[in-house]
Order: structure tokens, then sequence, then C-alpha cells
């Protein structure tokens, strides 16, 4: 039996999860009034939760914003739900400029309390929920991948709609930037969380003083996958919050990829440097920085540090920056 036979009998073989929830707890709505009932009716949906600065669902972004543009006309609605991790992912300002440079037209729910998410029981970043057109969930997936299965589900809803001329033909994707997949096979360095809440690995030999402010140290050697700070910083919740200029934060890493998602407390721009084992990356430099490893604090978000363009190995990143005020909350790798 061929590949393509049997993601044709797992569509079959789809069981109704129950139904849908709405959309009615969203706190607004980008790129679309708001999406009611009756606007649905009718209409295979696909519910996408995401928030802006996740990597995971950024990499999937290229997969769902095609099918959006797609199956438009056959009878698809996609849907983002945007659920934020981050207290500053609840400003709609800030997910207005973020849905604007990741080209996202689809209609966007905005669900800073949770009500979306919660009608949902979601757990997930992303997670995706597909809907026939009387508006039974009959498949979700969560996380990266299984992009090939979700199209086969969407095609075969679309079909028992009535659509006769929808196409057996999948997407082809190549993401790029941001959205670029991760490698894989060379990835061996876990997401990890800066701030006391979730944070783990952190070497510096002073340990964690929370809620106030420590002077703190970069231990030689740093261990593989462990991460410290350098100069005057606090320990916070979500984040870690440099408090003087000339800190700086360093991980051991093994990855192509490093990206730090970060925010100007005061909102003014922050000048930073990047360095690779202590000289600047190169043709190693990730999308926020140039060859030399400068770049600049901006808008709240996730920035790419790294990209390797050779062979992956244990390696060094330390991020130094020129002023105070700076929020490190997470770093991802790809």
């Amino acid at each position: 039996m061929s590949l393509f036979s049997k993601a044709r009998d797992t569509v079959t073989a789809l069981t109704a999860e129950g139904r849908m929830p709405g959309f009615e707890g969203a706190a607004g709505w980008l790129n679309s009034e708001p999406l009611a009932a009756d606007d649905l009716r009718g209409k295979v949906v696909l519910a996408d939760f995401c928030t802006y600065t996740c990597i995971n669902w950024l990499r999937a972004l290229g997969y769902v914003r095609a099918w959006a543009e797609k199956y438009e006309d056959q009878g698809l609605i996609v849907v983002g739900v945007h659920t934020p991790e981050f207290p500053f992912e609840a400003d709609t300002e800030n997910v207005v400029e973020a849905v604007k440079a990741l080209n996202v037209e689809f209609p966007i729910a905005l669900d800073p309390e949770y009500a979306v998410w919660e009608a949902f029981s979601n757990r997930y970043w992303p997670a995706v929920y597909i809907a026939d057109a009387e508006g039974r969930v009959r498949h979700h997936h969560f996380g990266e991948g299984g992009y090939d299965e979700c199209e086969r589900v969407i095609q075969q809803l679309l079909r028992d709609a009535g659509g006769d001329a929808v196409s057996e033909d999948l997407i082809s994707v190549t993401p790029d930037g941001i959205e670029a997949q991760a490698d894989w096979g060379t990835l061996e360095s876990p997401e990890t969380y800066v701030g006391y809440q979730q944070g783990s690995n952190f070497a510096s030999p002073e340990g964690v003083t929370i809620d106030d402010e420590r002077t703190y140290s970069v231990p030689d050697p740093l261990g593989l996958n462990s991460w410290a700070l350098s100069g005057d910083w606090t320990f916070e919740g979500r984040a870690t919050v440099l408090n003087r200029a000339g800190g700086a934060i360093a991980f051991r890493f093994h990855a192509r990829d490093v990206n730090l998602v970060l925010r100007s407390r005061t909102g003014e721009a922050v000048p930073f440097r990047v360095l690779v084992d202590g000289n600047p990356p190169g043709a190693a430099h990730g999308l926020d920085v140039d060859e030399e490893g400068y770049g600049t604090l901006l808008q709240p978000r996730l920035y790419q540090l790294v990209r390797q363009p050779g062979s992956i190995a244990d390696r060094t990143f330390e991020i130094r920056f020129d002023d105070a005020g700076v929020e490190a909350y997470v770093f991802t790798f790809g």
C-alpha cells in the first residue's frame, strides 16, 4: 500500500471529537470582523493557537499560511487564536506589529485572558484543531509537524462538504528566515527559560537571588546547555532583568540556531553584540545581527542571533548589552 493510500485511509477513519467551541471569548480581532457561529456555519474551520514569540509556531506558520491561501475559496476558514505566553504579548499593539511583520493575513482572534484557550481546553502552542462543516472537531495536532496529515484532513472535509474540485496535491513550502525548519539532526540544546519560575541549568557560581539585584559572573568552563550571567541582574518570575549597562548572558549550546526572546523595559532601543566562542559570528550571524555581531533590541519579540552555515559543534554564545533595562525570557534553538 502506498503512503498516499495510507494517508487517505487515515483520513477516511476520522472520528468526531466533539463540537468546536466558538470564538466568542475573543477580546478583539485582527484581519477580520468578529467571526460568530453564523459566519462559520457550513465551513471547514481550522483553529491555530499561537503566540508570536513561540519558535515552534513560527516554524509551522508557513504551512498554515499556505493552507489559508490555497483553500479559502473552497470553503476553509483559518482562525489564528493569539493567546499570550508572556505579558507583553497581551498588548494588542505588539500583536498588530508582529502579525504585519510575519505577513499573516488570515483572521486572528485576540485571547489575552485565555477565554478561547480554556473553551478548547487547550494547553499547547502551536495547536491545530480542524472542524468539519457541521462544526465537529475531526482532527487535532499539537506542536510542529503533521503537516501532510493536516492537509489531507482539510481536503477530505472540504470534499465531504461538497467540494468536488478539491485537489489531492499537497502544498510545497520551503520556509526560510525565522520560519526555517529546525536542523533536528544536530539539535542538542533544549528550550531554556531564564526567569526563576521555569528557569533551569543556571551556572553562575553566585547562585540565584530572587527578585533582588545581584552581581553575577560566568564560570570557566561553562558546561553544555548551561547558561550564566555577567554583571548586575535581577531574577524575576518570567524574566531576568539587566540593572546596569554592560551586562551579558552566556550559553554553551549545540545547535544550528540560537534564538532569544527579549524586551526593553523602558521601550528605548538597546544596542547589543553577539559573540560565538569569543569572536564575531561572521557567516554564523542570525537574522537580527550583522557579521560583526552587532544588533539592536527594538520590539519585544524573538531575536534570531545565530544561524550556523557549517558543521555543528559545542560552542559558547554570548550577548552583551550596552544599556540597562533588558528583559530576557527564553532561549530556543533550531
